[in-house]
């Protein structure tokens, strides 16, 4: 069973290896055979810790342009955590609301899945 106090350490990793842009920070967050999706049913998602990690790392976010907050929604019988958060870009990139679902084995995400939505600006 998975606990509040776990997912919350594995969204802190999650962080950092965005921070570092770390290779192996990065594969620490997930099982071998992983499954990261940028949207349900997404018909190319990253597969495989491997193609994980050289996904993240083509395209890095700097350390320096953006902050993440989060909160636990909840987490269902299967493991799964249900995260929503908030993503702002300190440069000229949006800002933007996520949920994200993480279904873990051992302490590692097996399948993460995103739904990402720029946020509208005030006028």
């Amino acid at each position: 069973m998975t606990t509040t106090d776990e997912v919350t350490r594995w969204i802190e990793a999650y962080r950092s290896a965005w921070i570092s842009n770390d290779a192996d920070e990065v594969a620490a967050l997930f099982t071998e055979d992983a499954l990261y999706e940028f949207r349900p049913n997404d018909p190319e998602p990253w597969r495989g810790r491997d193609e994980i990690v050289t996904g993240w790392l083509e395209e890095p976010d700097a350390p320096d342009t953006w902050t993440f907050d989060f909160k636990i929604v909840g987490l269902l019988d299967d493991g799964t955590a249900v995260v929503q958060g908030v993503t702002e870009y300190l440069d000229e990139n949006p800002t933007y609301d996520n949920l994200w679902l993480i279904a873990f084995e051992e302490g590692k995400a097996s399948r993460f899945t995103e739904w990402y939505m720029e946020r509208e600006q005030a006028e």
